[in-house]
């Protein structure tokens, strides 16, 4: 009887080393007032909870109710435990001002570095506040002095494996809200991104450097892409994604410095564009080399969408403007299939493609979008680019 004492007594105590254990940030002393800085009690409850070597499922807890003013932080890995959870529960707000980025990298807010099995949920809220970052961009007022090209990115995860992003609002964002860079292995889901339509360089997600990731069953309004996919990406999945207003989801821009270019099975479908300024997109510089191939678009739904498909091998800061140069990203092996609704524009899909390197293996079946007061636009088959170029459903390049 002693014995099965002891070992039902032992039992609970390796049980509860193994658990799921909460560090709550407002134990490290955050006040989650609006008003005081939180940054060390967040950086703390996650050092905490990274260094723990008997748990295996530790938690950093932002609590529901309260709203956190964080200055940049980065949250470094590895961390001792299979997976650490980071519950956001509660509001975390950026500074208001730019300076308070003096002394700081300007490209980011938040950011996971070389954190395996991180798991960034909870159904809290990511405040970037980022219009007094809007209000001095280049973008939108070049003559003022002082006006800023870089701002920073309210989320990184920087070489995350296995990791996730789910049930997170993100709203204001001074530039893209959720980059996902050199990860493999990375889930998102059922997250939303507000923030205005006229916001410079608010893109919702950026891809880059990542292999084998999902995006799914999200919802994201923004003033740049909705979603971005960068180079030395591959095995990506996006599916279930509510975009606009914003950019659409774009491949690229890619090889812009004239580097190699290595872009790969992309599937994007059951997704909807409303009033975005491009729907499925793929656009590269000319001074690029290598590749985009193996890639699908299928099951979109299109409401006054101005481009809903569109291929650019010249990319240009200004259209139109970059001389035609003999260089170019090879694009081939690309599917369009089921993408039905209606463009503000009389032309639909616009395909231009390079004369040096042209596009090629380019399908497009059940093709079905009708201009704004206009014809239905339908596409079985890109077979004859003549025909579809009378049509004005395609730009006048040479495109095989």
């Amino acid at each position: 009887m002693e014995l099965f004492c002891f070992l039902f007594i032992f039992s609970l105590i390796s049980s509860a080393r193994v658990s799921c254990t909460s560090f709550n940030v407002i134990d490290y002393g955050a006040k989650g007032d609006e008003v005081a800085d939180d940054s060390q009690a967040f950086l703390n409850a996650w050092n905490d909870a990274c260094s723990s070597s008997s748990l295996r499922y530790p938690q950093v807890i932002i609590p529901e109710n309260s709203t956190f003013l964080v200055n940049p932080l980065t949250f470094n890995g590895p961390c001792n435990s299979e997976y650490i959870y980071f519950q956001i529960l509660g509001t975390i707000k950026a500074p208001s001002s730019p300076q308070s980025w003096d002394g700081h990298d300007a490209s980011q807010w938040l950011a996971f570095k070389g954190v395996n099995g991180l798991k960034v949920e909870g159904g809290g809220i990511i405040d970037g506040q980022g219009k007094k970052w809007w209000d001095q961009s280049c973008r939108y007022h070049p003559d003022l002095k002082g006006c800023t090209k870089l701002a920073p990115t309210a989320m990184k995860f920087l070489s995350c494996n296995n990791s996730s992003l789910s049930n997170i609002h993100f709203i204001s964002s001074p530039q893209t809200h959720a980059l996902i860079f050199g990860c493999n292995g990375f889930n998102v889901s059922n997250v939303s991104v507000e923030s205005p339509g006229d916001s410079p360089n608010t893109d919702g997600i950026h891809i880059h450097a990542s292999h084998h990731l999902s995006i799914t069953y999200s919802n994201i309004s923004c003033g740049d892409d909705c979603i971005s996919i960068g180079d030395y990406t591959s095995n990506i999945e996006i599916n279930n994604v509510q975009c606009g207003p914003g950019h659409g989801i774009s491949i690229g821009s890619l090889g812009k410095s004239g580097n190699f270019v290595q872009v790969e099975d992309i599937h994007v479908y059951n997704c909807t564009f409303n009033g975005t300024t491009n729907g499925a997109r793929i656009k590269t510089w000319q001074t690029g080399r290598g590749y985009v191939r193996n890639v699908t678009f299928e099951n979109l739904q299109l409401f006054l969408v101005d481009n809903p498909i569109i291929i650019d091998q010249n990319y240009c800061d200004v259209r139109g403007a970059c001389k035609e140069l003999a260089s170019g990203v090879e694009i081939s092996n690309v599917v369009y299939e089921r993408i039905s609704g209606t463009a503000s524009r009389e032309t639909a899909i616009n395909l231009n493609c390079s004369r040096s390197v042209p596009c090629t293996g380019i399908r497009m079946e059940s093709i079905d979008i009708t201009a704004q007061g206009r014809w239905p636009l339908i596409v079985a088959m890109l077979a004859d680019r003549k025909v579809l170029w009378c049509l004005g459903l395609v730009s006048n390049n040479n495109t095989h």
